[in-house]
């Protein structure tokens, strides 16, 4: 952890927009982290060297419950190193950071469709590399940036995506792990459990005639034995080259794609939403893609969907489970795992948190329960592979958490069943929730608020209080976000009992009372799209909005003081969440020796006046979100007072010694 004397060095950085963080040259950077750790910096520098993270102590998950998340998507700020001047304009109290997708994007180049194992060089900074020899690889470079963030005293988290692009080296290369149909023009001609036999020896017929891609590398007689008893390592190899030749790779992936694609095989699309299974050609001439290549694909969908049924078409599935009657009717088998896809996965990630130390996992899809009878009451080993990921890895961390992206929707409408039973039932250690997708001032988010504590108190998992994330940073959702803002971070940063998300950019987003260009939105770089409605070009922008930022420096500041006489201590309400959503004044304070009262008004429209908390000694006035705190004192039975909209208030505990005047 970050001692008083370290953390003097960074605080200037508060102050700075991120934009101006990212733009300090490295050199200076390099001599400030070396001001602050001496020694240290090169042992982190050093990519052989692991630095222990700051929870590497706790021998359960549970501190992931109370962790204050941001979510760095690195394509916008350039390269892995760059999270670091980022990550010291944020306070101590922000102390994780789930960084998006690392792997090398597929289809669109989406970082939720990874096309292989291999780290995305699209995150390589040439300026580390010459600047510090030995980093002079993509895998170094994010290395040495986890390293300097468990100095900065941040955990960090990874993706763990349940999917894959459609045709990724993972499905190419483990056709067996993947579910797969054939399709001629508007119809599915085959989605029987056999098809990926026939997908095998197409690949394998290719490599008898071309050869393997590493010359010398001797390619199996038997189809079965490259696909099963091969190490996957060599296997890549042979499919596709050496790991550091990404053109090279590419290119010979694409030739087997266009293969596969003249015979119309397909990995089976994967999906979101009961009912899942059983699905069909688009004939929408809208559904039509034309792919660069020229190659004309089909968009699918559910054949009887309900509300929140989707088909991904770029992105496949993990096969988990043998179908029932060879896939006839898409039924999926559950007392039948597919024990080799799971051992793939589990073991994939494990490697992927060992060589670079991550301390927790984002569950990507964590709400997709396939069930439809629901969450089972007995479970076994291969219920959910999230789960098993998580559970994998903490044979060796039993500090390694899992975040769910789940959105806490009522039952059976985004999963079969209670979604709250499949999180538990999971292992999950937190959610996202959805506090994210509603205006503060209104009723359904106070009311969805009272039941997040509610949850947070009965269930084995914690709610987000979320902020914003990537997939909300969207000009479909700009009135989210055009007020209210200073009170989202009040909580999230002072509401020490519940954990918090923070998507990168929320901090000084412009208020978009209507649609920016898409270059301003941080979900519009979760892929790369040149052209049509969710096309960019150029860089990330940055918001200007500096009044918010300022807004939220003073709060940063303020918690740079008492975060640590707060971190630790359970919640005592003064003035709970409203479960009916009407009063929209909340108030809380410490559970043990109260130091501090926080209130809050969540109606961002209206002024609250007379509100009265009933809490003994003698307070001071000490902070308000948006004035100057008049530091009159209040006591000693009750407290009195007023609130402007969205406005959030502390006080001091003065003592009970303290002569009132």
């Amino acid at each position: 952890m970050l001692t008083y004397d370290q953390f003097k060095i960074f605080r200037p950085f508060l102050s700075k927009m991120p934009e101006e963080a990212l733009a300090m040259p490295l050199h200076d950077l390099l001599h400030l982290l070396d001001q602050a750790f001496g020694q240290d910096l090169y042992r982190a520098l050093d990519p052989n060297v692991a630095i222990a993270s700051p929870v590497a102590g706790h021998r359960d998950t549970e501190w992931l419950k109370r962790a204050n998340t941001v979510g760095i998507n690195v394509r916008t700020i350039g390269h892995f190193f760059n999270i670091i001047p980022y990550a010291l304009t944020l306070p101590p109290a922000q102390n994780a950071i789930h960084i998006l997708p690392i792997w090398e994007p597929g289809v669109v180049s989406s970082l939720y469709g990874p096309a292989s194992w291999n780290i995305n060089p699209e995150f390589y900074s040439p300026e580390l590399a010459v600047t510090i020899r030995e980093l002079n690889t993509v895998e170094k470079q994010l290395r040495v940036t986890v390293n300097l963030l468990h100095l900065l005293g941040r955990s960090v988290g990874m993706d763990v995506v349940p999917h894959t692009d459609r045709f990724s080296e993972m499905a190419t290369a483990n056709p067996g792990y993947f579910e797969w149909l054939q399709r001629r023009d508007l119809t599915i001609t085959d989605h029987s459990d056999e098809v990926f036999r026939r997908v095998q020896a197409l690949i394998f017929g290719h490599l008898a005639a071309r050869g393997s891609a590493v010359a010398g590398l001797p390619i199996p007689d038997d189809a079965d034995v490259f696909f099963s008893d091969l190490p996957e390592r060599e296997r890549l190899r042979i499919l596709f080259g050496e790991p550091h030749d990404y053109a090279g790779r590419l290119k010979r992936r694409k030739v087997i794609v266009d293969m596969l694609y003249r015979e119309g095989y397909e990995t089976v699309p994967a999906t979101m939403g009961p009912p899942y299974r059983g699905i069909e050609v688009d004939p929408d001439p809208a559904a039509l893609v034309r792919d660069e290549e020229g190659r004309v694909w089909r968009d699918y969908r559910i054949t009887k969907p309900e509300t929140f049924s989707r088909v991904f078409g770029p992105l496949a599935r993990y096969k988990l489970y043998e179908s029932k009657d060879r896939n006839r009717n898409w039924e999926l088998d559950f007392s039948r795992p597919h024990y080799d896809t799971w051992a793939y996965v589990s073991e994939r990630y494990r490697r992927v948190q060992a060589e670079f130390g991550f301390d927790f996992m984002r569950g990507d899809m964590s709400h997709v329960q396939m069930r439809p009878e629901g969450v089972p009451a007995e479970r076994d080993d291969y219920y959910d592979l999230l789960g098993a990921v998580k559970k994998n890895v903490l044979h060796e961390k039993p500090y390694f958490g899992y975040f769910a992206e789940s959105f806490l929707a009522p039952p059976s409408e985004m999963a079969y069943g209670d979604e709250c039973d499949h999180l538990e039932a999971s292992f999950a250690d937190s959610t996202l929730g959805d506090l994210q997708s509603e205006p503060v001032g209104t009723d359904k988010f106070a009311r969805d608020f009272a039941q997040y504590r509610h949850w947070l108190d009965t269930r084995s998992f914690a709610p987000n209080f979320t902020l914003m994330t990537a997939d909300k940073d969207d000009p479909r959702f700009d009135r989210f976000y055009l007020d209210g803002n200073e009170i989202r971070y009040f909580i999230a940063l002072f509401l020490q009992d519940m954990p918090s998300y923070m998507g990168l950019g929320f901090e000084c987003r412009d208020p978009h009372p209507i649609p920016a260009p898409n270059e301003h939105y941080t979900k519009l770089y979760v892929f790369q799209m040149p052209h049509g409605d969710k096309g960019t070009s150029g860089p990330y922008q940055w918001g200007r909005n500096r009044s918010l930022y300022e807004h939220l420096v003073r709060q940063k500041m303020l918690a740079c003081d008492i975060w640590p006489e707060i971190e630790h201590e359970g919640v005592k309400w003064l003035l709970p969440p409203d479960p009916e959503g009407y009063d929209k004044v909340i108030a809380w304070t410490q559970a043990g020796e109260p130091k501090y009262i926080f209130i809050a008004n969540l109606d961002t429209k209206n002024s609250q006046s007379n509100i009265v908390l009933t809490q003994k000694g003698n307070w001071q006035a000490m902070f308000s979100t948006h004035r100057e705190a008049d530091r009159r004192i209040a006591g000693a039975d009750s407290i009195r007072l007023d609130l402007l909209p969205g406005e959030g208030r502390v006080l001091g505990f003065l003592s009970d010694a303290f002569s009132m005047e």
